[in-house]
């Protein structure tokens, strides 16, 4: 039962892959193609939507360019989005939108919760697509295409470009690579989601893995930079209600606490857990570490 299998992926693994979803396949190539085409245009024509937050913080250079867009609860007025992406992206985030409701309400049912659930806590409230682009790196050896981290949101999905395979996933401590499927949609959970409770839900990995008090697991993963091919990713990123309500709290599901299954982490905004993350940046360091109890 894909219920069955949704939980089980969440509880060993942290990251699965979607199939037989309902988000076009030529859509998806489409989105990522016009990421190829915005980036590759001259810097002055892009200079003012991209960026690389940790280029000077970071230990090892992620070797990325990146545009972030905000797409609910407030859509973006359609001029404020560059107009190679501004079409495609908006007939995209209808699908992801959807497909993210949909596994949220599948995921409440594995939990042993109500189907609504996760969403009546307003997971789904704010998210974002981020599009990340990878040109070629001269010394590979030298650089990442994404540091090693886990999610801060509750949850992401996002297609592999085609063109090679650069994302690794960390289980069972070693890197494992997962190479890419033409058409699926990788999902992985969020910190906050890994330990929230009722008092309510952040970051979908990492926070799925705070509300579920560890019972869904966010994993560490990067991105490798390489010598023979640039590549495009868009991840869409589940942030609750960060935006709307900065100073809500987040803890384990009280369902899901026992006697002896007590809460392993502490309340927590999502401002603050978010500021942490981003002060941390991408080093390698785990956020959850300073919420546990």
């Amino acid at each position: 039962m894909i219920i069955d299998q949704v939980i089980s992926a969440c509880e060993n693994f942290g990251f699965f892959q979607v199939v037989n979803h309902c988000v076009p396949k030529i859509l998806m190539d489409e989105m990522l193609e016009k990421i190829y085409m915005f980036n590759e245009q001259s810097a002055e024509r892009k200079s003012s939507y991209i960026s690389n937050f940790d280029l000077y913080k970071a230990p090892t250079t992620n070797w990325r360019d990146t545009y972030y867009c905000y797409m609910a609860p407030t859509p973006p007025k359609t001029e404020e989005i560059p107009i190679i992406l501004r079409d495609t992206m908006m007939e995209y985030s209808d699908f992801m939108e959807k497909l993210g409701l949909e596994l949220f309400k599948l995921m409440s049912e594995g939990l042993g919760l109500t189907r609504n659930y996760l969403t009546d806590m307003e997971c789904a409230k704010v998210w974002a697509l981020i599009c990340n682009y990878y040109p070629e790196c001269p010394q590979p050896e030298l650089a990442v295409g994404k540091s090693k981290h886990s999610d801060a949101y509750f949850l992401t999905i996002l297609p592999q470009d085609n063109h090679i395979s650069s994302l690794q996933v960390l289980h069972k401590n070693q890197w494992v690579d997962v190479p890419p499927l033409h058409g699926a949609l990788i999902v992985n959970v969020g910190d906050i989601l890994q330990s929230t409770n009722t008092l309510h839900l952040f970051n979908v990995f990492f926070f799925k893995q705070i509300v579920s008090n560890d019972r869904l697991k966010s994993v560490e993963h990067m991105a490798l930079a390489n010598l023979e091919h640039p590549r495009a990713s868009i991840g869409c990123f589940f942030d609750g209600s960060y935006l709307e309500q900065p100073t809500r709290k987040y803890g384990p599901i009280k369902e899901l606490l026992t006697e002896t299954d007590c809460p392993r982490y502490r309340e927590m905004t999502s401002y603050e857990y978010i500021a942490h993350s981003y002060e941390i940046g991408l080093k390698g360091k785990y956020p959850l570490t300073k919420f546990k109890l």
